[in-house]
């Protein structure tokens, strides 16, 4: 491959050096922030050697490689353009100002949950098998592995205890990596998620039992009645205990004496953060974060396969969006509240919708000769149904769309016939087919029966959809 090339036809289609304002890359993508996108030929680019693909999103413009060949592009890119390495999280800044309130609100929320979600998926898969080894009738009839190796016991405890740390610790975590999202000190931000699940504090996942006893006890601060109750597993009030945190570090900072503020602004900022995330914030974000999740729940319940179908067929087009980055803080709320909610019904959802995008884009494969196409649709497909769908939905599907709305539908009966059964998972991990072990254990095979049901409806329609688009052309 002419390297240098390939460089200069894709500065030339982006509009020209002055309209490129920086630019990094993935581990298969440029990643390039224009000042005008009009001026960007989309034609051009999908005919240089190598692209497999294009897309616009989060004010950054995109362009699909794969591993290794974009290192190569981009470096003969930044040389041509006369600018230095530049490190995604600046590309990421820099493209800010092209992005609306909303979209700044969903990178945000990306920004904080995406760090931690190793955590959470580690707990989560901890879990599962936690509740294989635990569950009657899983490998053998009416017993489960404890009852046939009582040795296992211990073992088998000190795996939950594991898995549920995450969770029970769950502000401390989001603490840290709010306060750093939001300028603040994270130690800071860890030591106030340390607060709201100090063991002095009842237990917040048994608040409501509590109350309806007549046991929680109070502090008496000013005149107000505070409630010595925990906030284990929430989410909503972390995050804005955070921001506000965050906030009042950020404004002591403007005039307090530098030879004090390592004293009196963390002092002053985590009392006052404090004290409002057991007065205000904590109990209004408990009850909003508790309706949320209980709200989506029923919502899913009540419509069953209706919502399900609904949800399913909508799902990728929501991805397009990045809005779906929304939904971490959602489902780490449904399965922090496991006990009531049952799991989360989204991860099941999200990976028949993944699986239907890798299939739509194997159909492809079949249904055209080109040897450009196969070559990145059949890799691409595999790739989306391992949970990774940018490059099938980006590179292929889109282009196609008959391959898109075929994975739509896929989606869409898949998802009815699995929210039908009240499929659920117990953890978050790789939507698609390596996504077995975060299902709940008695759910396993409606999730395998949806996951053949999304793979050979979309294959079937993106093949039949795309031949006769392409034998009509």
């Amino acid at each position: 491959m002419d390297f240098p090339q390939i460089a200069k036809q894709v500065i030339e289609k982006l509009g020209g050096k002055e309209n490129i304002a920086t630019a990094a890359h993935c581990a298969t993508r440029l990643r390039i922030v224009l000042h005008d996108e009009s001026k960007v030929d989309k034609e051009g680019i999908e005919n240089i050697d190598g692209v497999k693909g294009q897309f616009a999103v989060a004010g950054q413009y995109q362009i699909i490689f794969g591993s290794g060949t974009v290192n190569k592009v981009h470096a003969e890119l930044t040389k041509q353009l006369g600018i230095g390495d530049v490190s995604k999280a600046e590309v990421a800044e820099a493209a800010s100002g092209n992005q609306s309130l909303l979209q700044r609100l969903v990178k945000g929320l990306a920004d904080i949950f995406v760090p931690i979600i190793p955590a959470i998926v580690a707990g989560g898969l901890l879990m599962g098998i936690h509740s294989m080894l635990t569950a009657k009738g899983f490998f053998v009839d009416e017993l489960s592995v404890i009852d046939m190796h009582p040795e296992l016991a211990d073992l088998v405890d000190f795996i939950n205890t594991i898995a549920n740390a995450p969770f029970v610790f769950l502000p401390v975590l989001l603490g840290f990596s709010a306060t750093r999202k939001f300028g603040g000190n994270p130690f800071l931000g860890a030591a106030l998620g340390m607060l709201l699940v100090h063991p002095a504090l009842a237990d917040g996942w048994n608040y409501a039992l509590t109350l309806a006893q007549g046991k929680i006890q109070y502090w008496n601060v000013f005149g107000l009645e505070i409630e010595k109750v925990g906030y284990q597993g929430t989410v909503i009030p972390t995050l804005v205990s955070a921001w506000v945190l965050a906030t009042l570090e950020k404004t002591f900072r403007k005039f307090v004496p530098s030879y004090l503020d390592n004293l009196v602004t963390p002092l002053f900022s985590l009392f006052i953060a404090g004290l409002l995330a057991f007065t205000v914030i904590g109990p209004i974000g408990r009850e909003a974060g508790s309706l949320i999740a209980a709200g989506l729940t029923w919502l899913y319940d009540t419509l069953g396969f209706v919502g399900g179908a609904i949800f399913g067929t909508f799902y990728a087009p929501i991805v397009i969006t990045g809005m779906h980055q929304t939904f971490i803080a959602v489902e780490t709320q449904l399965l922090a509240e496991m006990a009531q909610t049952g799991g989360t019904f989204i991860f099941p959802i999200a990976a028949m919708s993944n699986i239907a995008q890798g299939a739509a884009c194997l159909g492809v494969a079949v249904a055209l000769k080109d040897p450009k196409v196969r070559g990145l649709a059949v890799p691409s497909g595999i790739s989306a149904l391992l949970g990774i769908t940018e490059p099938a939905m980006f590179g292929v599907n889109l282009r196609y769309r008959q391959a898109f709305f075929a994975a739509m539908i896929g989606s869409g009966l898949a998802s009815a016939f699995i929210a039908f059964f009240n499929v659920k998972a117990i953890a978050l991990g790789a939507a698609g087919f390596l996504g077995i072990p975060s299902i709940k254990p008695d759910s396993l095979a409606m999730y395998s029966i949806g996951m053949a049901i999304s793979f050979v409806v979309a294959f079937s329609l993106s093949y039949v959809f795309v031949k006769r688009a392409n034998a009509k052309a």
